[in-house]
């Protein structure tokens, strides 16, 4: 009985790493999530059982507390599950949470790391998180903690000089954008990129001040990714790879 946790990558399917491929490649059963891309299946062998637990707000959802019970039950009755995550499982994937109930329930457990959107999807649109002379550094912050509150770090990112990554955040977009408000940071450019690295990839350029409103021009939605600070502006998205309304600039002069 075995359970390996697998980063299925930013989105765009040849991300996911050659291990990972490994791994569907012998699993039993591939319990996958709403972000996962559908090719990714492909690497499964026929005869594997393929188990959606999608996640996504406003729409049927698989609870964490279903989902846990149902890794142990699975590999109880077929030997090895592989648990197929969205970007990378340890970051705000509750990649652990499953690890540890499997480990108390007697599995084995491997984890095979994959590419977190958090730094994935900037890259994509050409955004570097960290460049020398503009930023130093950078945070990664959920949008909305378990209480479904923003981040008490958000206040602390929003102090910091460093770029700073939002994740699950666009159904609290305005309440974020106020926290840099309130430091001063109202002319801070952002960046939004819905569906990073897939070919409906979606992208906004503002600031704090106009962001909200250049995501409802452009149709912004989730699953996306917000960058706040200088980098944003380094973004090199090629317009013509863009049909309209996918890319909203803002002018800044």
């Amino acid at each position: 009985m075995k359970l390996t946790l697998v980063g299925a990558g930013p989105g765009d399917p040849d991300l996911i790493t050659l291990k990972g491929i490994r791994a569907l490649q012998v699993a039993d059963v591939v319990m996958y999530d709403a972000l996962v891309h559908p090719d990714l299946l492909d690497h499964c062998r026929p005869n594997a059982l393929k188990v959606y637990v999608g996640k996504r707000r406003g729409s049927y959802s698989c609870m964490q507390e279903d989902i846990n019970p149902l890794i142990v039950h699975y590999a109880q009755q077929y030997g090895h599950v592989v648990r197929l995550k969205g970007g990378d499982s340890f970051v705000f994937g509750r990649g652990f949470e499953e690890i540890e109930f499997a480990r108390q329930h007697g599995l084995e457990t491997a984890v095979v790391p994959g590419l977190s959107s958090s730094y994935a999807v900037p890259a994509s649109a050409g955004i570097p998180l960290t460049t020398r002379g503009v930023s130093e550094s950078f945070w990664v912050v959920t949008g909305t903690t378990k209480a479904g509150q923003l981040s008490a770090d958000l206040q602390l990112a929003a102090q910091s000089s460093a770029t700073v990554v939002v994740l699950m955040g666009m159904h609290k977009l305005a309440e974020i954008m106020a926290v840099f408000a309130q430091h001063g940071k109202a002319d801070t450019p952002v960046a939004i990129i819905q569906h990073g690295t897939l070919p409906d990839e979606r992208f906004v350029l503002g600031i704090v001040g106009n962001i909200e409103h250049k995501a409802a021009e452009g149709q912004i939605d989730n699953p996306a990714i917000i960058v706040v600070g200088d980098v944003a502006t380094l973004a090199n998205v090629d317009l013509k790879s863009f049909s309209q309304p996918n890319v909203v600039m803002e002018d800044r002069t």
